[in-house]
């Protein structure tokens, strides 16, 4: 996962799951910018916890309390960018 984006205000990545674990972790998404065909780039609002969230997500253990999400939000989050990304093509 790279942050591309200089401004630390933001974070910046196109790795699709990551990216919903992070929305139901309460990053806000704040714009997703096609212009790398033919991969999506999502930008985010950071937060002091993205960075211990992402290395959670990646390597911390199965069970672990700080990856178990509910389900519910997790398909909320897939439904929705997938919206977000084909509601203009």
């Amino acid at each position: 996962m790279s942050n591309k984006n200089k401004d630390k205000n933001f974070y910046s990545t196109s790795n699709f799951y990551p990216v919903c674990f992070l929305i139901s972790k309460g990053l806000r998404l704040i714009n997703i910018n096609r212009t790398n065909s033919p991969r999506c780039e999502f930008v985010f609002q950071d937060s002091p916890e993205r960075e211990k969230w992402l290395s959670d997500f990646n390597f911390a253990p199965e069970n672990k309390p700080s990856v178990m999400i509910d389900a519910r939000q997790i398909i909320t989050s897939i439904k929705m960018l997938k919206e977000k990304l084909y509601q203009n093509r």
